[in-house]
């Protein structure tokens, strides 16, 4: 009891927003990963995800990851709403403050940025997991590099996927050192630092993930 408590403090909401979110960044580095193997072909592709689809423990994997997504989305709802009340007028002018200050584009707009992501979710799981069931073999093992290929052959999903790809790297940009600010990770002397490495791992993730759809686009 004490411990949920504690979480629903302004302090514990933030330990619970970045400990969700470094979970989360850490699922779009390995979704990454087994995306970039479209680059070996079809074979190496289609036996990743074979092999996730067929694991006995995909189904609590899963169920443990929508928990923590949703816990995220939820804290942070909450956050929002406690800095809205603490601060029911908002800035005449929003700037970045320079040097290693922490206001930015992607601090000003992470509830935003949010939104399209959780949206995107949903959209990525419809047309990619719920989506159409091509078969690679009599065995029924599912295709998804040939789905994947039929989806990004579509100039609307394409440009679809590059811009939420880019405001999800804009939400990282922020997310991520604030993460590692929250938890209390932060010295003081690498606040540049860890900022600067917040920059490189968005950069990385989103823009491996917008290099996907306009390869199989122009050169597929």
């Amino acid at each position: 009891m004490r411990v949920l408590q504690a979480f629903s403090t302004t302090v514990g909401t933030k330990i619970l927003i970045a400990l969700t979110g470094l979970c989360l960044v850490g699922f779009l580095i390995f979704h990454l990963f087994g995306n970039l193997l479209l680059f070996l072909g079809p074979e190496s592709y289609n036996e990743h995800a074979h092999a996730l689809i067929s694991n006995p423990l995909i189904v609590p994997a899963e169920l443990g990851l929508v928990a923590i997504f949703l816990l995220h989305v939820y804290k942070a709802v909450v956050n929002y709403a406690a800095n809205r009340r603490a601060r029911p007028t908002g800035y005449a002018m929003k700037k970045n403050a320079g040097g290693a200050s922490r206001k930015t584009l992607g601090s000003t707009t992470m509830i935003w940025s949010g939104v399209v992501m959780f949206g995107f979710v949903l959209f990525h799981l419809n047309t990619f997991k719920y989506g159409p069931y091509y078969s690679t073999n009599t065995a029924g093992e599912r295709d998804l590099y040939r789905l994947l290929i039929e989806v990004f052959h579509k100039p609307g999903d394409v440009a679809f996927y590059v811009v939420c790809m880019l405001i999800i790297g804009l939400h990282l940009r922020h997310g991520v050192s604030s993460a590692f600010q929250s938890l209390g990770l932060v010295p003081e002397p690498w606040t540049r630092r860890v900022l600067k490495t917040g920059l490189v791992l968005a950069l990385a993730i989103a823009g491996g993930f917008v290099l996907i759809p306009l390869w199989v686009y122009f050169r597929l």
